[in-house]
């Protein structure tokens, strides 16, 4: 395990992060001794280039260590340095587990889970029901992105309580399909509509970063 100093914040370079594809490569950015959660953040689709090194993924973990919390950031099998194959969704749910496992090892807290786009369709869909996965944020959702449906028909027996943060411009989810998905969810849901924002939220992080805070602030602490 390296420790990176960037700045006052200290980034290791997780070693020991394991799914059944692999090792996979991983960052955690630490938190206060007395944190009262850890976090995990999951990337967009390989494919398209995401990484966790995505700008989104690293304005939701500043705003989560912001807070205090210790945040898990890794590549999902096949991308960056992270050994496997990409599987299309399906055993990147067995990465978000492994991630999981590795949370409760190091900190023993409770975790709350952000994603981005197919971060986000793939946590939610291996973090719903999880006991140890208290709140789950999904950051533009998708529906439809580069010839792939999501379906997300899971949610409605999934009562953790969830926040969705979209553009009204999401080029891959039309805010009509969204707004059903969202009806669908079992209670408790909080939906957070950016005016004016692409899926990237380009231009709209700061409100992304406020907003993931916002909702943390009122329901965790």
């Amino acid at each position: 395990m390296t420790t990176i100093h960037s700045g006052s914040t200290a980034l290791r370079a997780i070693g020991d992060l394991r799914s059944p594809a692999g090792k996979l490569e991983a960052l955690l950015n630490a938190g206060a001794s007395d944190a009262p959660f850890a976090a995990l953040v999951c990337h967009p689709h390989p494919l398209g280039g995401g990484t966790m090194h995505n700008k989104v993924v690293y304005h939701a973990m500043k705003a989560l260590q912001a807070l205090g919390f210790p945040v898990l950031r890794f590549n999902f099998r096949g991308t960056g340095l992270s050994e496997g194959q990409h599987d299309d969704g399906r055993g990147e749910c067995e990465d978000v587990q492994a991630a999981l496992d590795w949370l409760e090892r190091e900190f023993h807290l409770p975790i709350l889970f952000a994603g981005f786009s197919f971060g986000a369709a793939v946590g939610l869909r291996s973090c719903c029901g999880d006991p140890r996965v208290s709140g789950l944020i999904a950051l533009g959702l998708p529906t439809y992105a580069e010839g792939r449906d999501y379906r997300y028909h899971f949610l409605g027996s999934c009562t953790q309580p969830k926040l969705f943060i979209s553009g009204t411009r999401d080029q891959f989810a039309p805010r009509e399909q969204l707004e059903e998905i969202f009806h669908s969810a079992a209670p408790p849901t909080e939906t957070v509509w950016i005016d004016d924002a692409e899926h990237f939220f380009l231009g709209k992080l700061d409100t992304v970063q406020q907003a993931i805070r916002n909702w943390v602030e009122v329901h965790f602490l």
